[in-house]
């Protein structure tokens, strides 16, 4: 798959997302030998391609009129994308994503075009792609009037600094197993208190580093 897209998400009244993409692959393409790909050699490593660098600078450009958003490239050596900044991009005028392919992008496309970097994972895969449509995934579902309870979105994971507490549903009894009594019990404080009991559990045994900076904020 010879194909690099550059996906913008915009941020439209009414709680909409529109995109758009750009195909590496359509128009004229100057490969290795003659062959028409969308991508070139790699300097200095035998065998290992990278997207032609001039069709990568004219697919990244930013309009002059209109506030488009950030450029970001998806690359496992980008800083991480939480919750924090997810919200930061959805409350934005939108947003341009990069994806590679094979050994990424030239690094003078991302110097020239001012590309930040993020990373959705301490893991590699085989193209951006994935990555792009997860970000798009975590803001669109943000953007007022996606979620028929927005309450629910400040009872989640990240939210207060600790994972989201666990959740049951009827019957009260399954397979022998009953939901904790707590639940039932229709007193409203007490539930508070027990998810909050709960979130804090689960983030010390699953996630010591955030537990570290909650404890640390107190």
């Amino acid at each position: 798959m010879k194909t690099l897209e550059l996906h913008e998400l915009e941020c439209i009244s009414g709680g909409q997302a529109g995109g758009q993409g750009v195909d590496l692959c359509e128009g004229p393409m100057h490969g290795i030998d003659g062959i028409m790909n969308a991508d070139n050699a790699y300097f200095a490593v035998h065998g290992k391609l990278v997207p032609i660098l001039q069709k990568l600078y004219d697919a990244a450009a930013v309009e002059a009129s209109g506030e488009i958003g950030p450029l970001i490239y998806l690359s496992p050596r980008g800083a991480p994308l939480t919750q924090a900044k997810v919200k930061d991009l959805a409350a934005g005028p939108g947003v341009r994503l990069l994806s590679g392919r094979y050994e990424g992008i030239d690094q003078r496309v991302l110097d020239a075009r001012e590309a930040e970097e993020i990373s959705v994972g301490d893991y590699v895969l085989s193209g951006g792609e994935l990555g792009a449509m997860i970000l798009i995934d975590a803001c669109i579902r943000l953007l007022p009037g996606f979620m028929n309870q927005a309450g629910s979105l400040v009872e989640e994971s990240f939210e207060g600094g600790l994972l989201e507490y666990p959740h049951y549903t009827r019957p009260r009894v399954w397979n022998g197993i009953e939901v904790p009594a707590v639940l039932t019990s229709g007193d409203h404080a007490r539930i508070a208190a027990w998810r909050q009991e709960q979130a804090e559990a689960t983030t010390r045994e699953r996630r010591p580093d955030m537990w570290a900076l909650f404890t640390r904020r107190g």
